[in-house]
């Protein structure tokens, strides 16, 4: 459940914390109010697209922070993201030059692991989502997420994969004669640019450490030479005084025990001194400004630059690359002989396909039927008296896909004795929202958050009076978030927000008010239409509503 949301400087909010509770929660407001800014904003946190824009005017920043109860989530989610307490912040920034930051919890997290997160808690439904449900295309995916074939869909995908590379290892085996001749010159040659410099893995980084000793041999010879001279000479001017002061340590530790550590150390600095000599002079003894030797090993750096940029980025990038030139070159040579084998594999991984292609098939037909049933079961009761909706499951074998070979369309009829048709064809406004009420209800049961923009779009009346009562149905268990005009969904609400927006000459300003009492038997009246004086019809229709709703004794 969504326990707060707070935005700064979005759109036109400055800055405003909401509270919210179980059950259904609308938000209303005259038209241009500022309604469905919130309902962005909760988007935005939840990882949807961002645009600089969007920030308010005159903020350098806009921000959007989110609390979710983490009970609602699946315990291996809240394992992955290492959520233990009862609640998890989201937060969402974005400023003027467009960058952003995502945080979880305080952590610095990827955006897209905001949106990872909002898949399991909030359900979005907005004003274009009408106009989604009337294209057939998004029939299959609602109907797959409804029969949950998320795993067989991942092993269709990864067999027609397959399929695919099998066909396109097919099809460039069968090239023509004169194509597959310039393929062997061009790999051929390629393959003789990396052979005959022969890489090795790692050769770059050991050139690369080895070269500036060479480069610098003549300064780290002299230096080294110096510095073992100064190490010599003071070696030999403190060998008297170390000695003397190594008798004098011996001498006192015979009175104090703990001075025999001191008197050890002070002779072996002495040894230290001797060593650090000696190997400065085997460094410097061993240390060769070979000229020839630093000309070749820059030649072969040089050669291997060149390699990494064509064939790279890396040495074994190139090394992978001349295995795969290799494996071309006998390939096309050997092509006939192969072009049989493969076809039998194309055979074989096709029938697969195809195999799990009637194994969805006949899983969609059964979902089909029950998805059918349950949503019929959910619109019926919002003026569909006799309504039929039925989903339609058409095979065609000869039109393999990732996702089997269905097409998937809703159809619908509304009113006696009008045939089954598609959607597109026959849905007005209201009915599309109807529809799609019903979907969300039925295809979202374990979203603890439902959000609603304007589902009421075109419709009214006693069919506004059902959605309501819809809405507050669904909000058993759920929290719902609604933006509504309509004030028969508003009066079924168990908490009511009013959205007002305020312009000053310099700025313009969004207020977000709790409704109660006689505030919110105004609010209703006012989304009625009629007067708010006192004793008015729209005042008595207003309270009718409420007291309907069970929220007025």
């Amino acid at each position: 459940m969504l326990t707060r949301l707070h935005i700064r400087d979005f759109a036109i909010i400055d800055d405003l914390t909401l509270d919210f509770g179980d059950g259904l929660t609308v938000f209303s407001g005259e038209t241009g109010a500022g309604k469905s800014i919130v309902i962005e904003a909760l988007g935005f946190v939840l990882g949807a697209r961002g645009d600089v824009s969007v920030i308010r005017d005159g903020a350098s920043r806009m921000s959007v922070s989110a609390e979710f109860e983490s009970a609602s989530l699946p315990p291996e989610i809240r394992a992955q993201y290492q959520l233990n307490a009862d609640r998890f912040t989201l937060r969402r920034e974005l400023d003027a030059k467009g960058k952003g930051k995502a945080l979880l919890e305080g952590r610095a997290v990827t955006v897209s692991v905001l949106a990872h997160l909002g898949r399991y808690l909030v359900d979005f439904h907005g004003q274009h989502d009408h106009q989604s449900l009337l294209h057939a295309a998004i029939h299959l995916t609602l109907l797959d997420r409804f029969a949950n074939h998320a795993s067989l869909l991942q092993e269709i995908q990864a067999a027609y994969t397959r399929l695919q590379e099998t066909r396109n290892r097919l099809e460039a085996l069968r090239l023509s004669a004169q194509e597959k001749e310039r393929l062997l010159d061009l790999y051929a040659y390629q393959l003789k640019e990396i052979e005959d410099i022969r890489p090795t893995a790692n050769e770059d980084i050991q050139l690369e450490q080895a070269l500036p000793k060479l480069k610098h041999a003549g300064k780290l010879s002299a230096w080294a030479q110096e510095a073992c001279t100064e190490l010599y000479q003071a070696e030999q001017a403190a060998t008297v005084r170390t000695a003397r002061a190594a008798k004098l340590l011996e001498q006192m530790a015979t009175l104090d025990d703990n001075l025999h550590s001191l008197a050890q150390e002070v002779n072996s600095a002495l040894t230290t001194l001797e060593d650090a000599a000696q190997t400065l002079g085997s460094y410097q003894a061993d240390m060769e400004a070979d000229p020839a030797t630093l000309d070749k090993m820059l030649s072969r750096h040089e050669k291997l630059k060149r390699l990494k940029a064509k064939y790279g980025p890396e040495l074994t990038d190139v090394l992978a690359c001349a295995e795969d030139l290799r494996t071309k070159i006998k390939n096309l040579q050997h092509a006939e002989e192969h072009e049989q084998d493969l076809e039998n594999e194309l055979a074989h991984r096709q029938e697969l396909v195809l195999e799990l292609a009637r194994t969805l098939h006949e899983k969609r037909m059964k979902a089909a039927a029950k998805l059918a049933k349950k949503i019929t079961e959910e619109i019926r009761p919002l003026g569909f008296n006799q309504v039929k909706f039925s989903v339609a499951v058409e095979m065609d074998e000869e039109n393999l896909t990732p996702t089997g070979a269905d097409r998937v369309e809703f159809l619908f009829s509304p009113n006696p004795g009008q045939p089954l048709r598609p959607l597109k064809n026959i849905a007005s406004g209201g009915e599309i929202s109807r529809v799609m009420l019903g979907l969300k209800t039925v295809l979202a049961p374990t979203v603890p958050v439902m959000v609603f923009d304007e589902i009421d779009a075109g419709i009214g009346g006693e069919t506004g009076h059902l959605v309501g009562q819809k809405l507050r149905g669904v909000a058993q268990g759920k929290q719902v978030l609604c933006v509504t005009h309509l004030a028969q969904v508003a009066a079924q609400a168990h908490v009511n927000f009013h959205v007002d927006k305020t312009a000053t000459k310099n700025t313009t300003r969004v207020s977000i008010t709790p409704l109660a009492g006689e505030d919110l038997v105004r609010e209703i009246a006012r989304m009625l239409g009629g007067s708010t004086a006192k004793n008015s019809a729209a005042l008595t229709h207003a309270r009718e509503l409420l007291h309907e709703a069970g929220r007025l004794k």
